[in-house]
């Protein structure tokens, strides 16, 4: 074997290249492939569309549910997939590419792994049926999706940990560490005292509702949850309307695409319960002193001194572009997510040290050699939970899916980790909760506000701590509890929270009326006061000095009723007075030193990822309340800021008069490829803003459009399920052009629902299916020739695995079919690159690479296949049989010999323990096979690493050996030596 990139291949005489060994047919085992059984399931959807399914276990219905999103949104998942990999660059172009760097110097990929390792056995195999159903139904969703063809892609295989993936990259920004950036901008350019003047909820984490009313304030008798999470609308939408009955438990609820059960808003028929983000601070920055050593290595300060850093690099693939390679670099605080270590000569443009083989294990001294030449630069690390404790909190899923009481929903959520949530929750006895639920570290108060510096123990998380979780019981005299993102409930958990506003106008609201039903939730939610702009307002109306159109324009606003209505052209007077306000304190002296060409976000120093964050004007509209009320500016400065707005806003009003909000105020959400439905109509324009109860948050003083709003609203009524209600922005299949793609959106636009339909005979069921199976792996002998194998797909991580592997601490190494036609290109370019030099295939054409291994697939006794990790292409690995191929007659071949080559594909940067990693997954499916008792390879005698690996791996080296292309040096590895005794 030859666990090199610099590997060899068998002289091609009669029988042609070697081939891997591995038409014997897998076993059954563990594994997302063997998940949930062979069971049958039931789709059902209601009129809507909406999924309603039925299974006889937890782990058929999870397959079912990992299927139906895979036919429903194989375009989301795809996508997801990638942003969790960091390889949107390779179809979205360099647009992509800071979202790319970010997710690959956080080891989001590498996180998602190892809190999949932790997972409770049930929890993992509950995945990994959800999973089996993703693969089973992607080839057929992916061809309804157009997007596919438009990116010319086609979808790649899911692993067991996916999930967690796509979970852990939807939040990892949701806390906000990047605010601490801009507060430390603040503090070194306005003074310290000032840190937090803008404190507000910064870009894209607030502005979620929820409310419970108790049996004593309904209609019904039972208690009523309702509410709606505003988030980044993104088209097809992040929450998926689903129903998942099996006999252990039925439960409808808004299931995140990609992600397995209901995690969020849920009904089990005898509990309900529903989030908003709690605006807890536990992720750091810390500020990180590296250094590169004269042998490349990277070197972070620490408490005790200088030690050696984790670093490797990866490609980054870009449309339309060179592929970029980014050095990914963790200390002990976490991965580094801004700045690096540069060496003298990378910063010079010569070559970046550390680029050599992965696989090599150098060994770096702890202090480097007296008088070493060394540059020291400054980074910044990102420390978040799931990256030190290794836990999502996905253990947390399926018991909230059986929860009966609130007292089973309690349990269950104290197995919550990622993101930290308040939760209300009421069950048909009349219980209620009100907790947060998540994991927020111990550590300073300071860690919250700034970046902190590393090599201080002073700011060091307390191991195995986590601060206690607040909760607090439901008033019962009053009957209402309410959760909009406000400083209540969590706020010794966090720094900045979400103005007030909407919490009092929705308890407000609720209490204006003695019982309400669920029906009147619908005005709740679509409410449209905005009580922020009492300040603006209150300075307009002392405003001095204005001109005859200023003054009208101030008796128009203060006869406004404070309504951020549709059709209301005042609200739109109201949006441009409040631009300009925005602009015209951006240019005020006192913040000058963080505006203008000031303004952070223009900072080379930060990856462009961090610029919503970072932008002044954004920063001061969101902060607008406080600037105008707060004394940081001279109150005579206030009121001639306002004074001149009303004159300019007036002014050009008169020339153009406003429109109504409604035609300014419209969804602009984020899609991955723009819109390919050419009869899909305009995006609508909505009421409301930022603060108000329907928080469709525009970024005052940028722009009038919404990004941000509700990503879908809910009604759970405890006394009959079936009168709950919910709706998304646009539709249950994310499939252009398919009638239920966009069908909700003007129900959403107009502050309507949907009915929850709960009764199986009003549903319409789909064809009868069986929970698909994987295809069997044929069988094959020594001495026979194989079953006809069905047509691989031509992407090679949705091809059935021959064998599977799973490397603690590396990933899951795959084993499926080279196919020649497919693979010729990949094959081509590791076999004549520089590195693969003693494969023998230099000069080979892409054509002839094809031929090669079209021969290899024709002979029984050859056979070749890609190793994957992690669904990623890793090495070509091949088998034989000796007494086959012209190797047998250099040395006697015996009895269960088989001979192996293996070309590692070119590597990417250092990783150590790769090749072992590999190779011990390989030998595994070798000797798998009882008849194996003894691996044969035959590298290049010239090759002197990838014999010494051997040796270093267990083999024994024979004798140098005459082949018609090379001298070759056999080496042996028995079966005693690689599993150890039986």
């Amino acid at each position: 074997m030859t666990a090199d990139v610099d590997g060899d291949r068998p002289g091609e005489g009669r029988n042609g290249p070697g081939r891997a060994d591995g038409d014997r047919k897998r076993p059954r085992g563990a594994g997302p492939e063997d998940a949930g059984g062979p069971e049958r399931f039931e789709v059902f959807r209601d009129d809507w569309g909406i999924p309603h399914l039925r299974a006889p276990d937890a782990l058929a219905l999870a397959r079912a549910q990992g299927h139906t999103v895979a036919l429903d949104r194989a375009w989301q998942l795809e996508t997801e997939r990638h942003r969790l990999l960091g390889t949107t660059a390779s179809y979205l172009g360099a647009a992509a590419l800071d979202h790319d760097r970010f997710v690959r110097r956080a080891r989001l990929a590498d996180t998602a792994r190892r809190c999949y390792a932790r997972l409770a056995p049930e929890t993992a195999a509950w995945v990994d049926a959800y999973v089996a159903g993703v693969n089973e139904g992607l080839a057929e969703g992916a061809s309804l999706a157009p997007e596919f063809a438009t990116a010319s892609l086609t979808p790649g295989r899911w692993e067991p940990w996916t999930p967690l993936g796509v979970w852990l990259s939807t939040h990892i920004l949701f806390a906000g560490f990047p605010t601490k950036l801009w507060r430390e901008e603040v503090a070194r350019r306005l003074g310290e005292d000032r840190m937090t003047l803008f404190a507000t909820d910064g870009p894209g984490t607030a502005g979620s509702n929820g409310w419970l009313l108790t049996a004593a304030r309904t209609t019904t008798g039972a208690a009523v949850i309702a509410g709606d999470p505003h988030r980044f609308i993104e088209d097809p939408g992040v929450y998926q309307q689903i129903r998942l009955a099996c006999p252990e438990f039925d439960v409808v609820g808004l299931a995140v695409p990609g992600v397995p059960g209901i995690a969020h808003f849920g009904h089990t028929g005898g509990v309900a319960w529903a989030i908003t983000n709690a605006m807890a601070d536990y992720q750091d920055l810390y500020r990180e002193q590296l250094r590169r050593t004269p042998e490349g290595a990277v070197e972070a300060l620490g408490p005790d001194g200088w030690y050696r850093a984790h670093a490797h690099l990866e490609t980054i693939e870009v449309a339309g572009s060179a592929p970029e390679t980014v050095e990914v670099i963790e200390t002990d605080r976490g991965p580094v997510i801004i700045g690096n270590a540069e060496d003298e000569g990378a910063r010079d443009g010569g070559p970046v040290a550390g680029t050599g083989d992965r696989c090599a294990d150098q060994d770096v001294p702890e202090e480097p050699a007296p008088g070493a030449r060394q540059h020291e630069a400054l980074a910044i690390s990102l420390r978040c939970p799931p990256r030190v404790t290794g836990d999502l909190g996905f253990d947390a899923l399926p018991a909230l899916l059986r929860a009966r009481t609130v007292a089973d929903l309690d349990t269950a959520l104290d197995r919550w980790a990622e993101p930290v949530n308040v939760v209300l929750a009421a069950d048909t006895a009349g219980g209620t909760l009100h907790r947060t639920a998540g994991h927020v570290p111990v550590r300073p108060y300071v860690n919250r506000l700034r970046v902190v510096p590393a090599e201080d123990p002073a700011y060091a998380w307390r191991d195995g701590e986590s601060v206690p979780l607040p909760r607090t019981a439901v008033d019962s005299a009053a009957g209402i509890a309410v959760m909009a993102n406000e400083r209540g409930l969590a706020a010794p958990l966090g720094v900045e929270f979400a103005p007030s506003h909407r919490a009092n106008r929705i308890r407000a609201l609720l209490a204006a009326v003695p019982r309400r039903s669920p029906a009147d939730m619908a005005t709740v939610h679509t409410d449209t006061r905005l009580a922020s702009s009492r300040p603006l307002l209150s300075l307009l109306a002392h405003a001095p000095g204005l001109g005859p159109a200023g003054a009208r324009l101030r008796d128009r606003l203060l006869r406004w009723n404070r309504h951020m209505d549709a059709d209301s052209t005042d609200a739109t007077l109201y949006a441009r007075l409040r631009t300009d306000v925005v602009h015209r304190l951006a240019a005020h002296p006192a913040l000058k030193d963080l505006t203008g060409a000031a303004d952070p976000w223009r900072s080379p120093a930060y990856p462009p990822l961090f610029r919503p964050w970072l932008a002044a004007v954004p920063r001061i509209g969101y902060a607008l309340e406080t600037l105008l009320s707060a004394g940081f500016l001279p109150y005579e400065d206030r009121l001639a800021v306002v004074a001149a707005s009303a004159d300019a806003v007036a002014g050009a009003a008169e020339e153009t008069p406003p429109g109504a909000w409604g035609d300014l105020h419209r969804l602009s959400p984020w899609q991955a490829l723009p819109d390919t439905d050419t009869n899909a109509t305009p995006w609508p324009g909505l009421a409301g803003d930022h603060d108000c109860v329907l928080s469709t948050s525009s970024v005052p003083g940028l722009t009038d459009l919404f990004a941000r709003g509700p990503a879908a609203r809910y009604v759970w009524d405890l006394a009959r399920r079936e009168d709950s209600r919910w709706v998304v922005p646009f539709g249950a299949s994310g499939i252009p052009g398919s009638a239920h793609h966009r069908d909700q959106t003007a129900l959403w636009a107009r502050g309507e629902l949907a009915p929850v339909v709960t009764d199986w005979n009003r549903l319409h069921r789909m064809p009868s299916r069986t929970t698909p199976q994987p295809e069997k792996e044929p069988t094959v002998t020594a001495t026979g020739p194989a079953e006809t194998a069905p047509p691989a797909p031509s992407v090679p991580a949705l091809r059935p695995a021959v064998h599977e592997h799973k490397v603690e601490g590396f990933g899951t190494v795959r084993l499926v079919r080279v196919d020649p036609a497919a693979d010729s290109g990949l094959l081509h370019r590791w076999v004549t690159g520089e590195r693969a030099r003693f494969w023998g295939m230099a000069d080979h054409t892409r054509e002839q690479v094809r031929e090669i291994y079209e021969f290899v697939d024709s002979l029984p006794t050859h056979h070749a296949y890609l190793a994957l990790r992690d669904g990623v292409p890793a090495a070509l690995f091949q088998t034989y049989e000796p007494d086959a191929d012209p190797v047998g007659e250099c040395y006697d071949v015996r009895p269960g010999d088989i001979g192996v080559h293996l070309l590692i594909a070119p590597a990417d940067g250092p990783e150590h323990g790769y090749t072992t990693a590999l190779m011990a997954a390989l030998l595994t499916h070798v000797f798998r096979d009882p008849d194996c008792l003894r691996v044969v390879v035959e590298p290049d005698a010239r090759n002197e690493r990838a014999i010494a690996r051997m040796v270093r791996a267990g083999f024994e080296l024979g004798p140098e050996i005459d082949k018609p292309e090379k001298t070759a040096r056999l080496a042996f590895l028995t079966r005693e030596v690689a599993l150890g005794p039986v």
